[in-house]
């Protein structure tokens, strides 16, 4: 045996663990991942689309990357105390879905990489420069909502009475939507019942407001913790008969009237491929944030049959999707 080979098995006997002189270089990147929800909601694939995307790079979790997980359960307060867990592991990036998340990682780090899966205009929030050139250390995907609100208006208007008053469900602490309401009804010229909502205990009350307006729908807005609530949310609009219109497919998979919005899924596995090029190499700064080219329309014919709606052919003609 060699000197230098002998020294190095004296050495790590000496301190009393295994030698192993490539440790270094299996050390694998983690990626932090960030959600607003429940780690227990299996009925969500974003998890898996995002692996996809990952996989489509070359990145496998538990073997050439690390995905370390935190969940929020639906507590926006929590979000500082998760950020700090996942920056103290020194992640290579980290990946966050919803506004309200993504401009707290971002005022937590200024060098981390973020890659993000957002409702609104991330240069209008701060978060990048420009579209093309985000120009800091986030990017990722914008599903710009403003413009999906006002379809998804038109929308639900097919299928309530005419002059029917529309309320708005939104989460207080999503300034961003809240400001996209009033716009929206600045731009139609008819009022919206706004009810807020931030936390379970919100959800009746805002329910209870919408019915004494005498509101013939409601659209539920975009938000982390309403798509985390979703089964609540969509229990509550049932028991008060309430027509309601959501951004993404899983809301009348789980028994809601109708949705209207890009695929959930789809987006995740686009973040997943950012963020094998961030391991790759590539900066954040230079990846164009990107922004759904498709969008579905999905409609649930058994609770429009318990509400009594009648759809109209022609809506059900332009559906992407109906669930019986």
């Amino acid at each position: 045996m060699r000197r230098r080979e002998f020294l190095t098995l004296i050495g790590c006997a000496a301190a009393a663990w295994p030698c192993d002189t490539s440790a270094q270089q299996r050390r694998v990147p983690i990626i932090g991942v960030l959600s607003i929800g429940l780690p227990d909601d299996t009925n969500l694939d974003i998890a898996t689309a995002f692996s996809v995307g990952l996989a489509e790079m070359g990145y496998v979790d538990g073997n050439n990357v690390k995905v370390e997980r935190r969940w929020a359960g639906g507590e926006y307060a929590r979000l500082p105390e998760l950020i700090q867990e996942l920056v103290r592991l020194n992640p290579a990036l980290i990946v966050v879905g919803g506004n309200v998340a993504a401009l707290a990682v971002s005022q937590a780090t200024s060098t981390i990489p973020i890659v993000f899966n957002i409702a609104s205009d991330p240069v209008r929030l701060g978060l990048a420069k420009s579209f093309a050139h985000p120009g800091g250390n986030a990017t990722g995907i914008s599903l710009m909502t403003a413009t999906l609100t006002l379809k998804r208006l038109e929308l639900i208007r097919e299928l309530i009475p005419q002059n029917s008053a529309v309320g708005f469900l939104v989460n207080p602490d999503n300034q961003d939507l809240l400001q996209n309401v009033k716009d929206v009804a600045r731009s139609t010229g008819r009022s919206l019942e706004v009810a807020l909502a931030r936390t379970l205990g919100d959800f009746e009350p805002a329910f209870t407001q919408l019915i004494s307006a005498q509101v013939g729908g409601v659209l539920v807005g975009n938000d982390s913790f309403f798509l985390s609530q979703r089964l609540k949310l969509v229990a509550l609009a049932k028991r008060h008969a309430l027509p309601a219109s959501y951004e993404f497919r899983e809301f009348p998979a789980a028994g809601g009237l109708m949705s209207y919005g890009p695929s959930l899924s789809g987006t995740y596995r686009k973040a997943g491929v950012y963020a094998g090029r961030i391991l790759k190499g590539a900066k954040p700064s230079e990846l164009p944030i990107q922004q759904p080219t498709e969008f579905n329309l999905v409609i649930n014919s058994a609770t429009a049959r318990a509400l009594g709606i009648n759809i109209p052919p022609t809506l059900i003609a332009r559906a992407d999707e109906v669930i019986d």
